[in-house]
């Protein structure tokens, strides 16, 4: 199975240690057809980039796509859930200037409201204390997903499940409605074998991302290409697949 694009990569606008310049030179390295710059949204504790840095960003990427030919540079996001509503901490208006958008849920984030927060933050690390409180937080983190999916036009959402729990099934199955791809990614191992299945069952297609944080991972998608293949999935469940 070949990749032609890789979706997920951050650089020093949020906490990654390349350039964008680093990172599109590291993909056309790789022999990538297409690379995404997508940062997170703003209200990652520690790591948000600043809203402002995304209009900076874009305008690196088109004097960027002047300099570089071959390899398609995508301006995107990894923006962030920050209520139950499935409110971004992107404004839609810049959304709509992107050339995809990324959605996940984050552990350390500001909720839009001091609720939210609670909801979102608090809760899920009290979850990870007293399994009695799985189920809830489960059913609420699921239900900000979808509502995002749902209020927003979303490519991918990124690394379900990873620190925040959801129901597979269930978001799987509203986001092959909506024809949002789930990723998996290769930058974390908490993907399994059974979780690709279930998702593949619902009809949903996936997104395999490197979520590089330096630029030699930029590309570097191995991992979860062999993870994929152990579930059965073909060049034709995964989008950015030739």
């Amino acid at each position: 199975m070949i990749l032609f694009a890789d979706f997920h990569t951050h650089t020093i606008y949020s906490h990654g240690r390349g350039t964008v310049r680093e990172n599109v030179y590291s993909a056309v390295k790789k022999g990538l057809k297409a690379v995404g710059i997508s940062e997170h949204g703003p209200n990652n504790i520690g790591v948000g980039t600043n809203i402002r840095d995304f209009e900076k960003i874009k305008k690196e990427i088109e004097e960027l796509k002047k300099e570089i030919k071959g390899i398609d540079i995508l301006f995107g996001c990894e923006a962030n859930v920050i209520s139950l509503e499935g409110d971004l901490d992107i404004p839609e208006e810049l959304l709509n200037e992107m050339d995809y958008v990324m959605v996940g849920l984050h552990p350390q984030i500001w909720g839009k409201s001091l609720k939210d927060t609670y909801h979102l933050l608090v809760e899920n690390y009290i979850a990870k204390k007293l399994p009695s409180r799985l189920t809830k937080v489960m059913e609420q983190n699921t239900r900000a997903l979808i509502n995002a999916i749902e209020r927003y036009k979303v490519d991918i959402i990124t690394h379900p499940g990873l620190h925040m729990p959801i129901n597979t099934k269930i978001l799987a199955k509203k986001a092959a409605e909506k024809g949002t791809a789930l990723e998996i990614n290769a930058g974390h191992n908490h993907t399994t074998v059974d979780y690709i299945k279930i998702a593949k069952e619902q009809g949903v297609k996936f997104a395999i991302g490197s979520d590089a944080h330096e630029p030699d991972r930029v590309g570097d998608l191995k991992q979860a290409i062999k993870l994929a293949q152990k579930a059965g999935l073909t060049k034709e469940d995964i989008i950015n697949a030739l």
